[in-house]
């Protein structure tokens, strides 16, 4: 029986051919070999699993093969090709920095840079895991590195380029690997399948590249565990069920559920997931990342965007035409922010259920609580006047009155909800000559109700004047509105003058009065108050200084309130030309307090000679 050898090394790019999704890496070094303009030092960066190390070890046996292809790629055939599958290459020396990282071992490595190839043109010295070396081993290896012989190449491999000094990137030609996409992991795990005799669906295939994040290693690592879980004979579920990845019909029930205002189901459906053992923050990552692809998929121009097999890019067309694509957008809004602030929820199960029932919620599914809107019926007064709406009346009330017939030299007015008469407005007083009509007669049919009272009649040449609606108010944009408010507002105020200067006195009166406004915020107008207060004129102008205690009060008053004061002011003096300023108060001589007895007694002795004299003239002891 042969020994197992996993995927990953059994499959390993051993051609540029074979190295997948670095297209532009493996062109440019062809091109460097054909031109023969190859570098002393190379560095390939770049995320794990993405064929670094392989690049490097094919590109060191192509430049040493004796008989490259057209398209230059290895021939297999020549002694250097067949010692380096062999592993007896003395040509090609690999290093790994993450054990051997210190000054030593580079010391070692420098002295065999010096030996010149056995077999082939160069000797390479690959050093994986570059940046785990010490900083005195980057100190010893930076000569050597920028002045090695001339058959001495360096490939240096890292997954993390920021960690690598400055001095050393400076020196190498830096080839950024860059993640394998889904489709070419897809590919190639279909291509290996057929050769394991294994059958396997595409959507399988696609989860597992998509749990590989763009690492080939790892997708074939995960290929392994699969196949070792479900034998030759892949099924979906077995793969979903051994990766413990949430299935894509957990997203398309959810939508379905959201499109439709199921909140029930959504919430129960997260429950479900729960219960499973999965993490509910990438259960909110697994929503965006569906809703995302919803977006894609209702443009057929953004099909480049859609990593999905074919089965599962109709499905997903299929639901996106479902979608408007304002509740897509508003979706993704509500499962970001509730992925944002997952960590930062004290019941995060909670936060996430609410965000549901928010999604729930989009497509306008929730019950109104808008009143259902009043039929008014039409009466139709007497004397062939247009018909009005009579007033709506209470459900539980009582059967209103009849109205009284209304004058057709009268205007009408609208009647308001809710009340049972028409209102309108009272009429000017008759002069004592004029009869006053009678009221009209109450029709026969209206008898056994009470009937209203008779409206007095309003003259024709004094319109009695409109009056709104009760309840309605006027936009606050539309012109009958700005009138009105102009109409109410009263005689506006006297604007500021800017002919004249107000004088010392009256602005020092303004100043003074200023604090009054602020008297809710008791520390603000205690500073203004106490403030030195300076008044000067220049060019017309009138200059208000006023005086705070330190720099981080001066800075906070110009940044938040100086301009409000401003007007404030300009407005107390009526004038315009008017400017404040604040500055800081210049830090004056404060008077020593003697505090000990012997500054006390010192302090004495000089402000009163005699004291002084008196303790010379009995000798009096003067040490304290």
């Amino acid at each position: 029986m042969e020994p197992y050898i996993v995927s990953a090394r059994k499959y390993r790019p051993d051609s540029f051919e074979s190295l997948i999704g670095q297209d532009n890496i493996v062109q440019t070094l062809k091109n460097s070999i054909i031109r023969g303009q190859l570098a002393h030092a190379y560095l390939f960066c770049g995320p794990r699993g993405v064929g670094k190390t392989s690049a490097a070890r094919i590109f060191a046996k192509t430049i040493n093969c004796a008989h490259p292809t057209a398209e230059m790629e290895p021939c297999g055939e020549c002694e250097s090709c067949r010692s380096f599958a062999e592993g007896r290459s003395y040509c090609i020396h690999e290093l790994d920095a993450a054990s051997n990282n210190s000054v030593d071992d580079i010391k070692m490595l420098i002295d065999q840079v010096n030996i010149p190839p056995q077999v082939g043109r160069y000797s390479v010295y690959i050093v994986d895991e570059v940046h785990m070396l010490s900083q005195a081993a980057f100190n010893a290896f930076l000569k050597t590195l920028e002045e090695p012989p001339a058959h001495a190449i360096f490939i240096l491999a890292t997954t993390e380029k920021h960690k690598i000094l400055p001095t050393i990137l400076s020196r190498c030609q830096t080839y950024d690997f860059n993640r394998i996409s889904i489709l070419d992991i897809v590919r190639n795990l279909r291509d290996i399948a057929a050769k394991e005799g294994v059958n396997i669906d595409d959507e399988s295939l696609h989860v597992i590249a998509l749990k590989a994040d763009g690492a080939m290693r790892d997708a074939l690592t995960i290929f392994d565990q699969t196949v070792a879980f479900c034998g030759t004979d892949v099924r979906y579920e077995d793969v979903l069920k051994n990766l413990n990845v949430l299935d894509y019909e957990h997203s398309f029930y959810l939508v379905d559920a959201f499109l439709e205002g199921r909140y029930q189901d959504a919430l129960l459906k997260f429950d479900e997931i729960l219960a499973r053992g999965f993490n509910a923050l990438h259960f909110v990552a697994a929503l965006s990342a569906h809703l995302r692809d919803l977006v894609v998929a209702r443009s057929e121009a953004l099909d480049a965007l859609l990593e999905l097999p074919d089965s599962l890019k109709k499905k997903y067309r299929e639901q996106a035409q479902r979608c408007p694509l304002q509740f897509l957008y508003d979706a993704l809004a509500v499962t970001t922010a509730c992925e944002a602030g997952y960590r930062a929820s004290v019941n995060p199960r909670l936060h996430i259920e609410f965000a549901l029932m928010k999604l729930s919620f989009l497509c306008g599914s929730q019950v109104s609580l808008k009143p259902a809107p009043v039929t008014v019926p039409e009466v139709r007064p007497a004397g062939g006047s247009a018909p009005v709406q009579a007033a709506p009346s209470k459900p539980a009330a009582a059967p209103a009155a009849s109205a009284a017939p209304v004058s057709a030299s009268a205007p009408v007015q609208p009647q308001a909800s809710e009340k049972p008469a028409v209102e309108t407005a009272p009429a000017p007083v008759a002069p004592a000559a004029q009869p006053t009509p009678a009221p009209a007669p109450v029709a026969p049919a209206q008898a056994p109700e009470a009937a209203a009272p008779a409206q007095p009649a309003v003259a024709p040449e004094t319109p009695a004047p409109a009056r709104r609606k009760p309840g309605r108010r006027p936009s606050a944009l539309s012109i009958s509105a700005i009138r009105e408010k102009e109409e109410t507002a009263g005689p506006a105020p006297e604007e500021i003058r800017t002919d004249e200067l107000p004088d010392d006195a009256r602005t020092l009166a303004a100043w003074q009065s200023l604090p009054a406004a602020y008297a809710d915020r008791p520390r603000l107008a205690g500073t203004l108050s106490s403030a030195k207060v300076e008044i000067a004129e220049k060019d017309g102008t009138k200059f208000v200084t006023f005086f705070v205690v330190n720099t981080a009060q001066q800075q906070w008053i110009q940044e938040k309130l100086l301009h409000e004061l401003e007007g404030r002011l300009q407005k107390l003096t009526a004038s315009a030309r008017l400017r404040l300023l604040v500055s800081v108060m210049a830090d004056e001589q404060v008077e020593e307090k003697p505090y000990l007895p012997k500054e006390q007694a010192l302090e004495l002795m000089n402000k009163h000679p005699e004291v002084k004299s008196l303790v010379n003239d009995f000798g009096l002891d003067t040490k304290f």
